[in-house]
């Protein structure tokens, strides 16, 4: 499924992370943007007024996500989002897991490879991954486990359903995942800066309808 409005804060995570955006950076959002010709619609008609990256977490600005994906580049936002699980395997242990796709340049090449004009990546498709739509596809699962990696604060550990095996005759205990993946470089004053807009997501007049914190 294409994860909407919960992909945002990973956005704005990796805005401050690449220095694309800093916390009081504001946008005017008039409820629209264009590309080209092309309108890009906020679901606000008159839009959200000046919106600042909490702002924009809060009341779910798609305007301001759709200005923050065209300044940072499809591929720029994959590799980013690569490492919180989006489009990977969690190795759960489920059968049948599903891959789902984290888009890049690389990744419609492939897909249209028999047809290169169609394999063309262009602004458009920029613009509707960076608000959670277009050709991102990840798992119900993917989702809770890149937000379980935010709230660890970048410490990766592998959803698991069993998370003690226990031998029988001995009676001996093990962990089924007895210790991290991996940790993914982040600074805390940018975590705890998104943490705090999620928290307040609920909170505040006209804010979106989740609450991961």
């Amino acid at each position: 499924y294409a994860p909407g409005s919960t992909f945002k804060p990973f956005m704005a995570l990796a805005a401050l992370e690449t220095g694309k955006r800093t916390p009081s950076q504001a946008i005017f959002d008039p409820g629209y943007m264009y590309l080209g010709t092309h309108k890009f619609r906020d679901d606000v008609v008159g839009g959200h007024g000046t919106v600042d990256l909490r702002k924009s977490i809060v009341v779910s600005c798609n305007t301001y996500y759709y200005q923050l994906g065209r300044d940072m580049g499809i591929d720029m936002i994959h590799d980013f989002m690569k490492p919180f699980g989006f489009g990977q395997k969690t190795g759960i242990d489920l059968e049948n897991e599903k891959t789902g796709v984290l888009p890049s340049q690389e990744w419609k090449r492939s897909r249209y490879k028999k047809n290169p004009a169609a394999g063309r990546w262009v602004g458009g498709d920029t613009i509707s991954v960076s608000n959670g739509s277009g050709y991102n596809s990840y798992t119900p699962l993917q989702i809770a486990h890149a937000v379980a990696n935010l709230a660890n604060n970048g410490i990766v550990m592998k959803p698991h359903l069993v998370k003690i095996i226990e031998d029988g005759g001995t009676r001996a205990r093990t962990l089924t995942v007895p210790k991290e993946s991996y940790r993914i470089p982040l600074k805390q004053q940018n975590i705890d800066i998104i943490k705090d807009a999620m928290v307040g997501v609920t909170s505040e007049p006209g804010g979106t309808a989740y609450r991961a914190f």
